[in-house]
């Protein structure tokens, strides 16, 4: 999938997803916005009620939806057959959709009316779409192959020597400067490491001034403008993959433990659902399609 092809997908999925929530809105606002004790007596009643004819469509399209988003990733997760059917990230992507669109639908399908067993399942629901924007921000920012394939911490400082190969072929004799700037820089930001909540501002505070050092320096050596350009813009990317390899441990341990926190709602979250729609039948309910 192309760059273009692939920005035409998100947009598919972005647009469907708002078009869905717009109609639901525009349709059932008044209904949705009368107080639970008046909604008997309202028009729309019979269709929005969680056991109307919408009310109970959105809520089958979001417990499918979820089901086979949830299913869908997981199956390409671990299945060999289906890792030659797209990227990971793209169904990554399409497991996000699902499990927004879904739990949408579930929403207004309870008629905006949390109580018993059925809350339970709700807020289940809600903590597995908090921690997967969580997890998605996690995701972005360990370092993936074209293919998705999360890299290894040696692959990723196996990119940084060629880099520092480069700047000091360019600096040539000024090499032994910049050396030593960026070792005193280092310095600094080991310093600025100890603060786990200021650190990461200082790092990238110290790494524009060691820029910034290194411009002066060449200026000051009579290193020319199209080369300064060049060196700057490699030490940029140096920087940016020193940070990329002080986030990837940190990052891969967060991703540990967001799973111990996602999965389990889930899980919950289904059962429950099941429970839930095993009542219903109990009492008397039916497919109403």
């Amino acid at each position: 999938m192309s760059r273009k092809i692939h920005l035409l997908y998100i947009g598919a999925l972005s647009t469907i997803y708002f078009i869905v929530l717009l109609i639901i809105v525009y349709k059932g606002y008044d209904y949705y916005t009368t107080s639970l004790e008046e909604r008997f007596f309202h028009p729309g009643h019979d269709a929005f009620r969680p056991s109307g004819l919408v009310g109970h469509g959105l809520g089958i399209a979001g417990t499918l939806m979820m089901i086979f988003g949830m299913g869908l990733y997981m199956a390409r997760k671990r299945w060999r057959w289906m890792q030659r059917l797209g990227l990971l990230k793209h169904w990554l992507e399409f497991h996000i959709f699902l499990c927004s669109l879904g739990p949408t639908l579930i929403l207004f399908h309870t008629a905006m009316k949390f109580g018993g067993l059925v809350a339970v399942s709700f807020w289940s629901m809600v903590a597995v779409f908090a921690s997967g924007i969580l997890g998605r921000f996690i995701y972005l920012q360990i370092p993936r192959t074209i293919e998705g394939r999360e890299l290894t911490l040696q692959e990723v400082r196996a990119g940084k020597e060629p880099l520092e190969q480069q700047i000091g072929e360019l600096l040539g004799d000024n090499n032994e400067y910049y050396e030593q700037l960026v070792k005193e820089y280092e310095r600094t930001q080991l310093m600025a490491g100890k603060s786990p909540f200021t650190g990461y501002f200082k790092k990238l505070s110290t790494d524009r001034k060691l820029v910034g050092d290194i411009k002066h320096l060449m200026k000051q050596k009579n290193v020319s403008a199209s080369q300064r350009h060049t060196i700057v813009r490699l030490v940029k990317a140096d920087n940016s993959l020193k940070r990329r390899i002080e986030r990837l441990e940190t990052m891969q341990n967060l991703f540990r433990f967001w799973h111990v926190i996602h999965m389990p709602f889930a899980l919950i979250m289904i059962l429950v659902m099941l429970i839930h729609v095993g009542v219903t039948i109990a009492f008397g309910y039916r497919w109403i399609f």
